[in-house]
């Protein structure tokens, strides 16, 4: 079986390293809030090109934080809205409603699968305080017009970074394209821990403050709480791990392009649609986190493909306004997002993948 992700095999290339650096924060007696985090707050902050860069316990975290700490410093307040992609994972939309305020979504462009950014403007009102953006699948996001539009509206734009660390936009790398950032290190990210991990990066240092501060009880110092915090803490291990990892980031995202362009250029299945690209792969516009293709005959392709040892996954089979979590909304009738729910199925993609596997690949989505 081709697997869709094999993290074992991922995670095996760099054993050695790990399993040293484990030792030595086992060793050390200190699992929280210590050196190793630290160390890859600076190293994450200076990859990204930000000034501020906090460790979370998770991704989804990293958004809920990043509203809350606006919410703390008045920036947003409850009720208010934020615009959201209709066809992005449920946790960017949970970190917009747990805060208590209402998500408002916008369609994708069919082609890029990202946020439409001509149909934003038309669903702003009064109450739109932010922006979030979702790289979704790993392709970058953002444009001069999306700039302006935010400094127009005096809004906020929110990165969820999750799936597109090392991408970039005109040479500045996602995370560092909008006012603050979340990302997930969720094990099958491209940069993945061994466990839940996320971060917050952003430029504005009262912020990373704010969010340093909540995600710590909403303590500064211990026992005296600034504020109704939560606990939201990147450990050591999980730290000392996405450290090491960060390292091998680039590389690791080159692999991915290289097997994305593979399939760009060899599958040729008329029943296929391939997805469009809106930067080229030289020039580091998309990391490919997940391969996505569109086929009517989706159900029928995904068996064909498990039949012939061929892991696939689908993201997403349910958009968030269609969830029995979100009732509220289920009436908002979404064309764009609902037939790519119902057409798009992710092929396998990693930096482990052999030239034999890629083109197995290939073949049987061709036979297809």
């Amino acid at each position: 079986m081709i697997k869709f992700l094999d993290l074992k095999k991922i995670n095996l290339q760099f054993q050695k390293e790990i399993e040293d650096e484990i030792i030595k924060v086992y060793r050390s007696g200190w699992y929280l809030l210590g050196e190793k985090v630290k160390e890859f707050e600076n190293n994450l902050a200076k990859y990204i090109g930000v000034n501020e860069a906090i460790g979370v316990a998770n991704g989804l975290d990293s958004l809920r934080l990043i509203i809350k700490g606006y919410k703390e410093l008045g920036v947003i307040n409850e009720g208010d809205e934020v615009i959201v992609p209709a066809n992005t994972y449920i946790a960017s939309v949970l970190a917009v409603s747990e805060n208590g305020l209402i998500p408002i979504f916008v369609e994708p462009d069919e082609r890029t699968f990202n946020i439409d950014i001509s149909k934003i403007e038309e669903k702003i009102t009064p109450k739109t305080k932010a922006i979030m953006i979702v790289h979704l699948y790993g392709q970058a996001v953002f444009s001069n017009e999306l700039k302006l539009l935010a400094q127009n509206y005096n809004l906020k734009i929110i990165e969820d970074n999750a799936q597109a660390i090392g991408a970039e936009w005109e040479g500045i790398k996602t995370g560092n394209l909008g006012d603050a950032s979340g990302f997930s290190f969720y094990p099958g990210k491209n940069l993945g821990a061994l466990g839940d991990a996320g971060a917050v990066c952003t430029n504005d240092t009262e912020l990373a403050q704010t969010i340093r501060t909540l995600a710590n009880y909403g303590s500064q110092k211990k026992y005296v709480n600034k504020f109704q915090g939560l606990n939201s803490r990147l450990d050591e291990i999980q730290a000392t791990v996405l450290n090491l990892k960060l390292r091998y980031n680039d590389q690791e995202n080159q692999k991915r392009r290289e097997v994305a362009n593979y399939y760009l250029n060899h599958i040729k299945n008329p029943k296929i649609e391939l997805p469009k690209i809106e930067n080229c792969l030289q020039n580091h516009g998309h990391v490919w986190h997940i391969f996505v293709i569109k086929c009517k005959q989706r159900e029928e392709l995904q068996e064909y493909l498990s039949k012939n040892n061929i892991q696939t996954l689908i993201h997403y089979p349910i958009p968030p306004h269609k969830q029995e979590a979100y009732s509220n909304f289920n009436h908002l009738q979404l064309p764009i997002t609902e037939k790519l729910s119902k057409e798009i199925l992710s092929i396998p993609i990693s930096p482990v993948l052999t030239q034999d596997e890629i083109k197995k690949v290939v073949d049987q989505i061709n036979q297809f």
